[in-house]
């Protein structure tokens, strides 16, 4: 976490994988956020940045409807190399800043943030921020994609190999987890949801009680003892917004709330580690959704978010 002067430096990560995907794309994420001015906009805010460059994994050669053995082995090895790096981001005070890459990548992320919590002594509060709950099971799945399972993994339902990254199995735990945005959810991911008794803010709830009252029921009990992971797919927002993601869903967050939502994030001052995820330059326009990511994080980490541009500002360039 950081308030005032304390831990200013972001270390960026770039995990350019698709494997837990079912389009090609997203692993082309990291190089178009670094093309899309990230470190500088963020050295602009005051912050220290390091960027290691990206990781080193297995790239997918096929993509398959169905969950393979191969794709497996890939999700399982890019997120055995994220813990390891998240890890030792944490163990040196740094703030890591995950580049996407597939949302299947917070496997290993939040695995990491949960072990470094565990040993802390803090409070983990993760706030999954998408279209999708990413709760389904390989007996779930309509899909058989990994990206489509993450936080489900995460909760221990999943294959044993993405589950039993973290010393802590599962890695969270149901109270610890907050969704927001969500409009997009299997049958399954409805049983699933209800049996693990996870608190779900979604899209109508949003639109009939406003997004000031969805975060404060996200930010709910976050105290100076909580470390508040932030996971966010970039298919949260409406594609109208942001086009260029694999999976997009219409009636999503406008630019309105995103930015209230990662100001209120910023003004908490209790952001750890945050993943980006889902960008899809190859579905991008004009890469409006690289630079509309890089907005929000200069949101998230503004020193004074009154003084930063605004979205349409950003659009405009």
């Amino acid at each position: 976490m950081w308030t005032g002067a304390t831990m200013r430096t972001l270390r960026l990560m770039g995990a350019p994988t698709d494997a837990g995907a079912g389009t090609a794309g997203a692993r082309l994420g990291p190089e178009a956020l670094r093309m899309a001015g990230l470190a500088a906009a963020l050295q602009q805010q005051g912050w220290r940045v390091a960027d290691g460059g990206d990781l080193t994994g297995p790239r997918k050669l096929r993509y398959s409807p169905q969950m393979d053995s191969a794709a497996l082995q890939e999700v399982v090895s890019w997120n055995r190399l994220l813990f390891q790096a998240v890890q030792e981001a944490l163990s040196c005070g740094h703030v890591p800043l995950v580049l996407g890459g597939d949302h299947s990548l917070a496997i290993g992320s939040i695995a990491a943030v949960a072990d470094h919590c565990q040993r802390q002594g803090l409070k983990l509060r993760v706030l999954w921020l998408d279209a999708h709950p990413d709760c389904n099971t390989p007996e779930t799945t309509p899909s058989g994609h990994l990206h489509g399972m993450p936080l489900a993994c995460l909760l221990g339902a999943g294959p044993a190999r993405l589950t039993d990254l973290s010393a802590m199995r599962p890695a969270l735990q149901p109270e610890q987890v907050r969704l927001l945005g969500v409009r997009s959810v299997d049958p399954g991911e409805e049983a699933f949801l209800a049996a693990q008794g996870l608190e779900v803010v979604r899209m109508p709830w949003v639109q009939a009680h406003g997004m000031a009252a969805a975060l404060d029921k996200v930010l709910d009990g976050v105290d100076a003892q909580t470390h508040l992971h932030l996971s966010l797919d970039l298919d949260a927002l409406d594609p109208q917004w942001a086009p260029g993601v694999s999976t997009p869903v219409p009636g999503g967050l406008d630019l309105a709330h995103m930015r209230w939502c990662m100001q209120r994030l910023c003004q908490s001052g209790r952001v750890g580690s945050v993943d980006l995820v889902e960008l899809n330059p190859l579905h991008d326009v004009h890469s409006r959704t690289a630079r509309l990511a890089v907005d929000l994080m200069v949101w998230l980490w503004a020193q004074d978010a009154q003084k930063t541009q605004s979205s349409p500002e950003v659009m405009a360039r």
